[in-house]
C-alpha cells in the first residue's frame, strides 16, 4: 500500500506527493511559552515527530520545523503577573519545554524559529499585503482584510460569517470588517516594541507563522501540522495571508491531532469549551486543568507518556488518566520482559541490534519458514497501518501480536532450556530484529528502563533473592502455603517471579 494522508483541506485520505520529488518540509504549530508545558503540548511534537521517522524510513529527506511564539499577549499579562521580565519569562519557559520533548524521545525537529528573530521577515510578508491591497494600516495597526481573500474560510469549509460567529475574534473599532485580524500591533505604554514603517509595536500571532514557516520552508510546505483547536483561527488566517502574499498553494497536507481530554472539573468554564457528554474536556492552560509534564514525569517514564500519546489515531482525541497510564506501563512491561528474555537466550541487548533504518523487502526463509511468514505478516500489519494516514494505535496493536509471536516460537522451541537448536535462535533473532525495525519508527525502546542506583540495586537484589531461597524451600518441602504466600507478597510490592528452566528469576514491575 502506498502512503495515504487525510488532509483537512480536501476531507479526504490522498496519494501522498511532495512539492519536490523525495523532499519533506513540514510546519508543526510549537507553543506560546508563557507557562510550564503541560501534557496536550506534548501531543503534536510526539506525532510529528513520528510522521517523520516513517517518511523518513520511506527515503524521504524531510526538514522538521516547530515554532516558538516568544511575544504575545499571554507573555506579556504573565510576565506582569509574576513582576518578571517578559524575555526572560519566555526563555526559561521555552527551556522547560525543549527538556520535555528531550524527555519524550521528540529529536527529529531541525528548527526551532522565535518569532523575535524573525520581525524583518514578519514586516516584509505585511508591507507585501499591505501593496497588493489585502491589509491596511491604521493609527500604528495593520489588519488583514479578510473580503479581500474571496476563498477565505476554504480550510474550515464556511463561510466567513459563520465563522466569525462561533469564535472568539478579538474586537476594534479599527477594523473595516469584523473578522479582519491584526498583522501588527501598534505598542502600548510598558510593552515590548519593534520599530516599524507603521510605528513602534509588535507582530501579530497568525502572521508569525506564515513568516517562519516560509522562510524556512519555501512559500509552499508539503504538511503543516497542529492541534484541531488551531484549525480556526489561527490555520485559516494563515492559509489567507500567506496565499495572497505569494500567490501560490501554502501547504500540500494540512494535518491536525486531536487533542489531550480531562475530566472536567466542578467549576465555571467557557461555554465554548465544556465537556461533552463524556465528561471530557480539552486540556488547556486557559482553562486551568493542565497537568504539567514535569509532574507527570515524577511518577511516569517518559515511554509510557510517549506510548499514550501514540496509542491512538492520530486524528482522534487522547484521554489523559492515571488509569490509562497504569494499563499502557503494564502492557509497556510485557515488552521489557521480553527484551530481557531475548538477552538471556542470545546473549544480545535488544537496544544494541542493527536494524534497518530504511523501507525494503523481508524475505521469511529461514529453518522455521512458518514463524518467519508469520513475523512478516506482522510486519505487513503494522507498515500498512502507517500507510493509511500514520495510524500509530493500529500499528502498535500489530506490535503486540509480533511480541506474541515471539514469546510462543521461543516457548514452543525451548530457548531458554541451555541448549536451543541453533538454527531455531537464529531465526527467532531475526523476528526480534523485526521488532526493533518497527518499533523505532515509533520511537520506542531507545534505551532500557532507568535502574534503580547501584546500592538500592544491590539491596534489593539481595533481599529478593533471599526470598527466591527461602521459597525454594518451601515448596521442596512441599509447603505451598508459604511459598505461594512469599510470592504474592512480592507481587504486592510490584516484585514479579518468574519461572524459568534452570531457576527462579524476578523483575521489578
Amino acid at each position: 500500500m502506498a502512503l495515504r494522508v487525510y488532509n483537512t483541506l480536501t476531507r479526504q485520505k490522498e496519494p501522498f506527493q511532495t512539492v519536490h520529488p523525495g523532499k519533506v518540509g513540514m510546519y508543526v504549530c510549537g507553543p506560546t511559552v508563557y507557562k510550564p508545558s503541560h501534557v496536550g503540548h506534548m501531543v503534536g511534537p510526539v506525532i510529528f515527530d513520528t510522521v517523520k521517522r516513517y517518511l523518513s524510513y520511506l527515503g524521504y529527506q524531510v526538514t522538521f520545523v516547530v515554532n516558538i511564539t516568544d511575544i504575545d499577549d499571554k507573555i506579556i499579562a504573565e510576565a506582569a503577573r509574576q513582576k518578571r521580565d517578559w524575555k526572560e519569562l519566555a526563555e526559561s519557559v521555552t527551556a522547560d519545554y525543549l527538556e520535555n520533548l528531550k524527555q519524550l524521545g521528540v529529536t527529529t525537529i531541525d528548527h526551532f524559529p522565535r518569532a523575535t528573530e524573525h520581525i524583518a521577515d514578519i514586516q516584509r510578508i505585511i508591507q507585501g499585503l499591505i501593496d497588493k491591497g489585502y491589509a491596511y494600516a491604521v493609527d500604528g495597526d495593520v489588519y488583514f482584510s479578510v473580503p479581500k481573500d474571496e476563498d477565505y474560510g476554504k480550510l474550515c469549509n464556511r463561510d466567513p460569517e459563520q465563522l466569525e460567529a462561533g469564535a472568539r475574534i478579538e474586537v476594534s473599532d479599527k477594523k473595516r470588517n469584523p473578522g479582519d485580524f491584526a498583522l501588527w500591533k501598534a505598542a502600548k505604554p510598558g510593552e515590548p516594541k519593534w520599530d516599524g514603517p507603521w510605528g513602534p509595536g509588535r507582530p501579530g500571532w497568525h502572521i508569525e507563522c506564515s513568516a517562519m514557516s516560509m522562510k524556512l520552508l519555501g512559500p509552499t510546505l508539503d504538511i503543516h501540522g497542529g492541534g484541531l483547536d488551531l484549525q480556526f483561527p489561527h490555520h485559516e488566517n494563515e492559509l489567507a495571508q500567506s496565499e495572497s502574499y505569494s500567490g501560490l498553494p501554502f501547504v500540500r497536507f494540512w494535518m491536525h491531532n486531536g487533542l489531550m481530554k480531562i475530566r472536567s472539573q466542578s467549576r465555571k468554564i467557557r461555554a465554548d469549551d465544556a465537556a461533552g457528554d463524556d465528561g471530557l474536556q480539552k486540556m488547556s492552560k486557559s482553562l486551568g486543568n493542565e497537568i504539567v509534564v514535569r509532574e507527570v514525569l515524577k511518577k511516569h517514564s517518559p515511554e509510557v507518556l510517549r506510548f499514550l500519546l501514540l496509542s491512538t489515531h492520530y486524528r482522534s482525541p487522547i484521554e489523559y488518566s492515571e488509569e490509562r497510564l497504569g494499563e499502557l506501563k503494564r502492557g509497556l512491561d510485557s515488552f521489557h520482559r521480553f527484551f530481557e528474555r531475548y538477552q538471556r537466550i542470545t546473549g544480545e541487548s535488544f537496544y544494541q541490534l542493527p536494524a534497518p533504518s530504511r523501507r525494503g523487502a523481508f524475505e521469511p526463509g529461514g529453518t522455521h519458514a512458518d514463524f518467519l511468514a508469520e513475523v512478516g505478516r506482522h510486519r505487513d500489519a503494522f507498515l500498512d497501518c502507517m500507510d493509511d494516514d500514520f495510524n500509530t494505535g493500529g500499528a502498535i496493536g500489530a506490535l503486540y501480536e509480533l511480541l506474541n509471536t515471539l514469546n510462543r516460537f521461543a516457548d514452543a522451541h525451548q530457548l531458554e532450556s541451555g541448549a536451543p537448536a541453533a538454527s531455531a535462535v537464529a531465526d527467532f533473532r531475526r523476528g526480534t530484529m523485526v521488532l526493533r525495525e518497527l518499533s523505532q519508527i515509533l520511537g520506542l525502546f531507545r534505551e532500557p528502563p532507568a535502574a534503580p542506583s547501584a546500592g538500592q540495586d544491590r539491596l534489593v537484589a539481595g533481599l529478593v533473592q533471599l526470598l527466591i531461597d527461602l521459597r525454594a524451600e518451601a515448596r521442596k518441602a512441599k509447603n505451598f502455603a508459604i511459598a505461594d504466600q512469599i510470592r504474592q507478597r512480592l507481587a504486592e510490592l510490584n516484585i514479579t517471579l518468574e519461572d524459568r528452566p534452570g531457576g527462579t528469576g524476578w523483575r521489578l514491575g
